[in-house]
């Protein structure tokens, strides 16, 4: 198949999928409002890219470069005149959905990401019907967007739920971990809570501050990693000051892909605070891949996943430290829920099953086209 994707080469998702289809043989066009990131140089040799300037994306200060619109997407439509894919896949109901609605190429398939259609107000979701109203075909992540696209106007029959998928054998639990409770006795040993979300409102990361300094009262050992980039960075390291926490918080910064499975497994417990999110987040599943008891707020399709237990509400700090230290204070807890997370995750969430899922979607689309 020759098959063309407009989404973000910045996107770790978009890396991943192209990945696959690159691995399966197929002739890849790879258009993109952004530079590639890191993990994708390679990745763009082995595929035609085209980086659409000047990018319709909005800028550092969230300004939409609306400016810009029509001329991306007059270089769209003549990459795809050009080209002439079987199919194009757009990976982002947002600036990359409206620009794709624009150039009216078909087939089409839609794939949002989550809040680019869960939230935003009445403008929002007129231009985010517009675009689902131009795709052919649809796939989400999760229960919750599969609702949404419905209530867009979306055929509910060409809605497939598809997970992104978890590479199961780059992210797995470490062999013999030793882990000690850092509570009572001698050992000074250091529990690590990381949190791979960005530094950005919708994840808020305040929470989890927050939530820090509770368990540092009772597990003054405890140590929380930040591992994300984001706007808020500075009030959040403001925030760690004013509670005196800041030299048990630590803020890793964007961490390579490749770094990642290295980061959870030297981790004890994961926690998301996010306010929103489709289906289960890339972060929570590999953590739960890694084999990490985690601890999520009550948003997108969370409680399908994680023991009920450890869904919490959002904005909780004080729910978030008591599940912490509950989990802190046992580790057969720590070990039983790390075990039944991996479990889930190879049965449910293989990025390799999901991916071919993808593919045979793809054939049955050109097919019918």
């Amino acid at each position: 198949m020759k098959i063309a994707y407009l989404a973000g080469a910045n996107s770790i998702h978009s890396v991943r999928w192209i990945k696959f289809f690159v691995s399966r043989g197929h002739e890849i066009i790879w258009i993109s409002f952004a530079p590639s990131i890191p993990e994708a140089e390679n990745l763009v040799k082995k595929v035609k890219f085209y980086e659409i300037t000047p990018s319709p994306l909005a800028d550092i200060n969230g300004r939409f470069a609306i400016r810009y619109l029509p001329q991306a997407v007059k270089q769209i439509k003549g990459i795809l005149r050009a080209e002439r894919p079987d199919l194009l896949h757009v990976h982002s109901a947002g600036t990359y959905g409206l620009a794709a609605a624009l150039a009216n190429f078909h087939p089409a398939v839609l794939t949002p990401w989550g809040s680019d259609i869960l939230l935003g107000g009445l403008i929002r979701k007129f231009s985010v019907m517009f675009i689902v109203d131009r795709a052919d075909t649809y796939t989400c992540d999760g229960e919750n967007t599969f609702q949404k696209l419905i209530g867009l106007g979306a055929d509910r029959e060409k809605i497939h739920l598809i997970r992104f998928g978890t590479d199961v054998e780059k992210f797995r639990p470490v062999q013999h971990k030793e882990v000690e409770p850092p509570l009572g006795g001698s050992t000074s040993k250091t529990l690590k809570v990381i949190s791979l979300r960005s530094l950005v409102p919708i994840y808020d990361i305040e929470t989890l501050i927050k939530a820090a300094a509770i368990v540092l009262k009772s597990a003054p050992n405890a140590e929380f990693l930040l591992a994300g980039g984001g706007p808020e960075k500075e009030k959040l390291e403001n925030l760690a000051k004013e509670l005196n926490i800041e030299s048990s918080v630590k803020f890793l910064g964007k961490i390579n892909n490749e770094e990642l499975p290295r980061h959870l497994q030297e981790a004890d417990i994961y926690v998301s605070t996010a306010l929103s999110d489709s289906g289960l987040s890339s972060s929570t599943a590999e953590a739960m891949a890694t084999g990490l008891p985690v601890i999520v707020t009550d948003s997108g399709d969370n409680k399908e996943w994680v023991d009920n237990e450890f869904v919490i509400p959002i904005k909780s700090p004080e729910v978030l430290a008591e599940k912490i230290i509950a989990l802190i204070n046992n580790e057969s807890l720590r070990k039983s829920q790390g075990a039944r997370n991996r479990q889930i995750i190879e049965e449910k969430n293989n990025y390799y099953v999901e991916m071919a899922k993808v593919e045979k979607l793809y054939e049955n689309v050109i097919k019918n086209s």
